[in-house]
């Protein structure tokens, strides 16, 4: 932890989006989970105030058949918000519906409970790159879908409701 630390140190906010993508119980458990929480702990010794987590939505796989990793992948994501949100940082976890591969459109959904649907990552990093320019958006949780409104409005939304 001390290396990761002394990385951070002197960044103004940490992006946490790493996941094992399916590789399996144990690699889940290691990076989605423990690894969610070295990170969480570094910046803390580093100082750094802001962090940012890429989880999953509440819904994701939900009337599907996704068997026990998938299962597995869900606790250990909410595990690591719990995780988070406990602590004294400025975190904010975006919880996106369903990743998709197609190319983004700058047009999101975004708030506190929203209907499921998917999204492009390209969407995903967007409203990263939004947030990070609102740091005043802090210790929230939003959910997140392809939609109608500009990312940048979007977030910018949320960050003056």
């Amino acid at each position: 932890m001390d290396t990761l630390a002394r990385s951070m140190a002197g960044s103004d906010v940490v992006v946490f989006t790493a996941g094992a993508g399916g590789a399996g119980v144990d690699v889940t458990n290691a990076i989605d989970g423990r690894g969610l929480e070295l990170a969480v702990d570094a910046a803390r010794q580093a100082g750094v105030r802001r962090f940012l987590l890429v989880s999953a939505f509440p819904e994701a796989g939900r009337n599907k058949a996704m068997g026990e990793g998938f299962e597995n992948y869900m606790t250990v994501k909410k595990r690591a918000d719990v995780y988070l949100a406990a602590t004294d940082l400025d975190w904010v976890i975006l919880r996106p519906g369903t990743l998709k591969d197609a190319a983004g459109t700058g047009r999101v959904t975004a708030g506190p409970a929203i209907a499921y649907g998917d999204i492009p990552r390209a969407d995903v990093a967007a409203t990263l790159v939004a947030l990070v320019e609102q740091p005043q958006l802090r210790r929230t949780i939003i959910e997140l879908t392809e939609g109608d409104q500009p990312v940048d409005a979007a977030i910018a939304a949320l960050a003056h409701a």
